[in-house]
């Protein structure tokens, strides 16, 4: 559906998107995540036509966005982060006039009105002043306008930016069902909606993609070491002792004071954070040890990395080399190192 070679944006001496290459499937819903000023915005508004690129080249169904943008634009509906709507005029009004302008044929455009306003949940608002509609609504009218003209592509910029929560679920419950119909791509710095909604992620930062997988195996891919949370009561200069010979792990940090509550004679409950090799499961010799010794043992579980994690050490610090992209989604699990 989107394929994009080799793209460069550039606004005087500065690269808001740099040499970025990637496709993306029919039928996907993907994110672009990022921090404040990583070229989202740019990319999404090049993908939409909006912008030319500087060097590179984008298709959209096959489609040169820059020599057949007009053409492109049929196939496309775009939210952009800060919705143009009119203010002083009507729901029905407002979509009646977007979809005059997108094209839509008079007998077409009344049945396809109703079906958007169901389909988004304006019903109940479609008689009331776009100017009185609250933000969740009028960010409803945007979707409805974006989608008017039944775009096979749905390009969205901060769908929930400044949203509450109710209304964040219940725009994000309406992308899923969007998956359906078409392809989606969202561009977001929020990673609760990425997984919440998203099937594969690209991560920018600095205008370059540093790496693309779907959520699960990002964090699966840069797991490295495996961390384990041990709650004991015991000595704890013993009990850290103990635990550094365990065979896998690297180093036992004491999480916190020992908490003052007696659990077995003299002893204190005591936190610890064991780094460990990956792929060595130390569990069971821990509990071993706890049963040997005769001391308590609250909690012993796995600390695995989210998709946070696997955020901030892809955007920490200059962040320029890019971990994986291609002009192909690569297959499952697979994280491939490109040389920038």
């Amino acid at each position: 559906m989107i394929k994009v070679e080799h793209v460069t944006k550039r606004f005087a001496s500065a690269k808001a998107v740099d040499d970025i290459s990637f496709e993306i499937l029919r039928g996907e819903i993907v994110g672009f995540l990022g921090p404040n000023g990583a070229g989202k915005t740019t990319l999404m508004r090049l993908l939409a036509t909006y912008l030319a690129p500087t060097q590179g080249r984008i298709l959209i169904d096959g489609l040169d966005v820059f020599s057949h943008s007009l053409d492109a634009r049929r196939h496309i509906g775009y939210l952009p982060e800060n919705a143009p709507l009119y203010p002083e005029m009507r729901v029905d009004e407002y979509l009646s006039f977007r979809a005059k302008l997108k094209g839509m044929p008079r007998r077409k455009r009344r049945e396809r009105m109703e079906e958007m306003k169901v389909l988004c949940g304006l019903k109940d608002v479609e008689r009331r002043i776009i100017g009185q509609l609250s933000k969740g609504y009028g960010q409803r009218l945007a979707l409805a306008d974006s989608l008017i003209h039944n775009p096979e592509l749905l390009i969205l910029d901060e769908p929930t930016l400044g949203l509450d929560p109710n209304q964040i679920r219940a725009v994000r419950e309406l992308i899923r069902a969007l998956g359906r119909r078409c392809t989606v791509v969202l561009a977001t710095h929020s990673l609760a909606e990425t997984e919440a909604i998203c099937q594969r992620v690209f991560i920018m930062n600095h205008g370059r993609i540093v790496a693309s997988d779907s959520p699960e195996h990002l964090v699966g891919q840069l797991q490295g070491n495996v961390s384990v949370a041990v709650e004991i009561a015991g000595p704890s200069d013993e009990v850290a002792e103990r635990l550094r010979r365990v065979s896998g792990v690297l180093r036992v940090l004491p999480v916190g004071p020992a908490i003052n509550v007696p659990a077995s004679g003299s002893a204190l409950w005591g936190r610890y954070r064991l780094e460990c090799h990956p792929g060595v499961d130390i569990r069971p010799a821990v509990s071993g040890i706890a049963a040997a010794q005769g001391w308590p043992l609250r909690e012993l579980s796995l600390e695995a990395l989210d998709l946070e994690d696997v955020f901030i050490k892809l955007t920490a610090g200059r962040g320029k080399t890019p971990v994986a992209y291609g002009a192909a989604p690569p297959e499952a699990g697979e994280l491939r190192r490109v040389n920038p």
